[in-house]
């Protein structure tokens, strides 16, 4: 990726995190146009550039920052369409899986917080260097958020994804 080709032909806007054409590479492209609109099946968006297909946030990084993104960006809201430049920042790949989405079935509504069967009550648990860290069980399930909002805290300081 030569970042000074791209900013020769897109212009962003940090404010938005939108890409547009400055030059077209070929008859298809449109100056003035958004690029970057096209999303991938993770929901990423998709600059196409010399025929080489890039994650817009890394295309992003690289024209704001004038280098190639050397670890995973991370989107701090978790919109993997938001690539304002004050929503993604550095991150190791432990660091990005922290800041992950609710699996679809979760059935309490927070991450790390399950219903027992065997114990009739909430147990909260967090998973850290691939190892499972049991926190408790809980009669009540806000006092399990709070168990798993703390260790959250704990364990991942600024990538902790928002529990409670």
């Amino acid at each position: 990726m030569n970042i000074e080709k791209l900013r020769t032909h897109i212009s962003y806007d940090p404010s938005t995190g939108i890409m547009t054409w400055k030059k077209v590479l070929s008859n298809r492209g449109v100056v003035g146009a958004e690029c970057g609109s096209n999303v991938d099946s993770k929901g990423y968006k998709r600059v196409c550039f010399e025929g080489k297909q890039y994650r817009a946030h890394r295309v992003v990084w690289a024209m704001h920052y004038g280098e190639i993104p050397s670890f995973q960006i991370d989107h701090i809201n978790g919109d993997r369409s938001d690539n304002r430049i004050c929503n993604l920042r550095l991150a190791s790949n432990q660091e990005n899986s922290f800041n992950t989405r609710i699996k679809k079935n979760n059935t309490s509504g927070y991450t790390g917080v399950t219903w027992s069967q065997n114990a009739k009550k909430w147990m909260a648990q967090i998973m850290v260097n691939n190892k499972h860290i049991y926190l408790g069980t809980f009669a009540d399930k806000n006092v399990a958020v709070q168990a798993r909002s703390k260790a959250t805290k704990e364990y991942f300081g600024v990538f902790a994804k928002g529990v409670a």
